[in-house]
């Protein structure tokens, strides 16, 4: 990566709907040379996909959106957990973290029932020895694209 695909991925994280027309004049390229540098990236794994975000005020599913600190059991690996997170219903992100705990975990569910039903699930299935929940009351500013001040 050079210093125009670092360029070009701070524009993606900030719009990925950009044209690759209005890309290049940004950068400096051709639409065509603009294009073939996202495809390469694209290609070698550097973007690894993209994505809608949607502001937590304006969605419609209800329910709690809670933030859910893990610690594994010590016969569990990363890899065993993660792929057994992945299967588990209402989880949307997990971040492998430093500090006490191993991985933070963003999830949705319906109600107190569900969102216990979900904790037990991932301490008999996936693995975690403990945890630490909060849920989320409201969203104190908009959410910014990564790379975006």
């Amino acid at each position: 990566m050079d210093r125009l695909d670092r360029e070009i991925l701070g524009i993606l994280q900030q719009d990925a709907r950009i044209s690759y027309r209005d890309l290049g004049v940004r950068v400096g390229l051709s639409a065509n040379a603009t294009a073939d540098r996202v495809r390469r990236m694209r290609r070698d794994g550097v973007i690894r996909g993209f994505t809608v975000i949607v502001d937590p005020a304006a969605d419609t599913r209800g329910g709690l959106v809670v933030f859910i600190d893990l610690s594994l059991r010590q016969d569990t690996s990363n890899d065993e957990f993660e792929r057994k997170v992945a299967t588990l219903p209402g989880i949307t992100e997990v971040v492998h973290v430093t500090g006490e705990y191993d991985y933070l975990v963003r999830a949705r569910a319906a109600d107190p029932a569900a969102l216990d039903a979900l904790l037990r699930r991932l301490k008999r299935e996936a693995g975690v020895a403990q945890s630490s929940t909060r849920i989320a009351l409201r969203a104190a500013a908009a959410h910014r694209p990564p790379g975006a001040l």
